[in-house]
């Protein structure tokens, strides 16, 4: 899925370049053509983005409703920091940044659950300095992987599962 190489850096690009602006238009080095929007009180933004494939939407912030899969839930107790949903003519993706008071370790073994019944094969795991971090691919293009690592907050993690075909 495009999402993660060409939406996500677009908008990073596009969103840092805004400064105080809460809202505009931009243009991509390769002619494709967007729109941004900033909540100043939320920080939530917003963005469309015209491509060749299509057009491409992307939506972030805290406050930003959680749009999982089927089969797939935040877990319990933790704290939602920012939640990005892209939306492109092949799929969509979603990219949670959590806190929680739960160890690595279980984050882990809840996502992993979470992943094998959504048909999701787990190619990569790894620990690495009291963290954890899998991934896979599953059925129709399906993308996953959870990352936990010890913080001064408990345990900061990250879920980006993608859907479509690549």
């Amino acid at each position: 899925m495009r999402f993660l190489t060409i939406a996500i850096p677009a908008a990073a690009l596009a969103l840092s370049a805004c400064g105080s602006e809460t809202s505009g238009e931009f243009t991509t080095e390769d002619g494709e053509t967007g729109e941004y929007t900033i909540d100043q009180e939320s920080g939530a933004a917003s963005m469309t983005i015209d491509t060749p494939d299509g057009e491409v939407s992307m939506r972030s912030g805290a406050d930003v409703p959680l749009d999982l899969p089927a089969g797939f839930s935040l877990i319990s107790g933790a704290k939602v920091i920012s939640n990005t949903v892209v939306d492109q003519a092949d799929g969509k993706g979603t990219i949670i940044s959590f806190t929680s008071e739960k160890a690595p370790e279980a984050i882990a073994e809840y996502y992993r659950k979470e992943a094998e019944a959504a048909g999701i094969d787990i190619q990569i795991e790894t620990s690495i300095n009291g963290g954890k971090m899998l991934g896979g691919e599953g059925p129709s293009g399906t993308t996953f992987s959870v990352t936990a690592y010890p913080s001064d907050d408990g345990t900061t993690g990250q879920l980006l599962i993608g859907e479509g075909v690549g």
